[in-house]
């Protein structure tokens, strides 16, 4: 501590300021509290100002969007907040820094997505332009549709004609009888009840078999025993 102390004392203090310097610096001070003053009283004009303007303009029910000059980033910051406490919407189109801007809109009349496509590319934007896209869309769907049903009921046709495929191989008269269509002989493997001559139910048939096995049997045991006498 004592060297430290030492040290401490060692060192130079720092100039102390003339009174012509504090005197500058007091009016620096002074200058810099009254601009920020001016700068807050200034940007609660302009905030009365935007309240009044939104409130007078939305009081009429014609009034569905309201459009404000450029603006830096700041003031926008307060339309926006206006907008929100008068239940508003508000969007900002432009590039910032020279020419961005905010329109406020109602809350039951707000921009549809095409109106906010176009005003973010910076193109015009009305009921004529809204008409006309809305009648441009219907259209495409219309044709859309048509094209649909064309494509279903349009049949399919061969890019060549089947017979013609091997009529030098076989002949225009036989490639014509075999690109004939066939069709499958329904009948084919199927026996009429009222044709088979066996009208026996599956258990009579099965009990038929049982009794010639069983006579099958009978038949051979006698054969079978007069094979084991001496001759």
């Amino acid at each position: 501590m004592d060297l430290l102390g030492s040290i401490m004392n060692s060192m130079d203090k720092p100039p102390s300021l003339s009174e012509n310097e504090k005197i500058l610096l007091k009016k620096r001070k002074q200058e810099l509290e009254r601009r920020q003053n001016e700068e807050k009283e200034k940007l609660k004009r302009f905030k009365d100002r935007v309240e009044s303007k939104l409130i007078s303009h939305f009081q009429d029910q014609n009034n569905m969007n309201l459009k404000f000059d450029p603006m830096d980033k700041v003031c926008r910051s307060i339309v926006h907040e206006l907008a929100e406490s008068c239940g508003l919407l508000s969007f900002a189109f432009g590039i910032d820094g020279v020419d961005r801007y905010i329109r406020i809109y109602r809350k039951d009349h707000p921009p549809c997505e095409d109106e906010l496509a176009a005003r973010r590319r910076g193109e015009p934007w009305n009921e004529e332009i809204r008409h006309r896209l809305i009648e441009k869309r219907k259209l495409e769907l219309e044709e859309e549709r048509e094209a649909s049903t064309n494509k279903k009921q349009k049949k399919f046709i061969p890019n060549s004609n089947y017979k013609d495929k091997y009529a030098h191989l076989i002949g225009q008269d036989a490639a014509l009888k075999a690109a004939k269509k066939t069709e499958t002989n329904k009948s084919y493997g199927f026996v009429p009840s009222e044709n088979k001559k066996d009208v026996r139910s599956i258990e009579q048939t099965m009990a038929d078999i049982k009794a010639k096995k069983q006579l099958k049997l009978n038949s051979t045991e006698p054969i079978e025993s007069s094979t084991n006498l001496p001759p």
